[in-house]
């Protein structure tokens, strides 16, 4: 068995650029930010933050919403596939890493957009915080007496 599956929480570094094509299929293409935190070693050791782009592919009605909805700055998440293809340019072999989305939505707050003030937004998923598991509280154990309706 194998899986393909990328997840991804970031920021969208740039407008979409949205293709229609001939044969009705729209295909929109996106770069997405994610950070990781710096942080200090145990040595003293400054680590920076670190930013990575990743291109992103959306087609059909996702790519629809995408070009309607997603501008510049706004938090996503994108969940898809990764793939690789390759193509030569002037005799020079480049090499392409994407994701190709299989869903986009917003992440976090609502974005209004500009000249909306006051005007109601779409719902947007919000994060669910992850709640830290509950401790077990005490119970009374049966005792001899007790009746038990279970069968073990």
């Amino acid at each position: 068995m194998s899986l393909n599956k990328v997840i991804l929480i970031g920021n969208v570094g740039k407008d979409p650029d949205v293709k229609y094509f001939d044969n009705g299929n729209v295909q929109a293409n996106l770069t997405v930010a994610t950070n990781e935190r710096g942080y200090t070693l145990p040595n003293g050791t400054q680590v920076p933050e670190r930013t990575d782009w990743h291109n992103v592919v959306v087609r059909r009605d996702q790519a629809t919403f995408v070009e309607k909805h997603v501008k510049k700055g706004s938090s996503v998440l994108v969940e898809g596939k990764l793939r690789y293809r390759d193509y030569e340019k002037d005799g020079i072999r480049r090499y392409i890493t994407e994701i190709v989305a299989d869903r986009i939505e917003f992440y976090g707050s609502p974005r209004r957009p500009e000249g909306a003030e006051g005007t109601q937004t779409a719902a947007v998923p919000q994060a669910t915080p992850v709640q830290a598991p509950v401790e077990p509280t005490s119970f009374n154990a049966p005792t001899e007496n007790s009746t038990d309706d279970l069968p073990f």
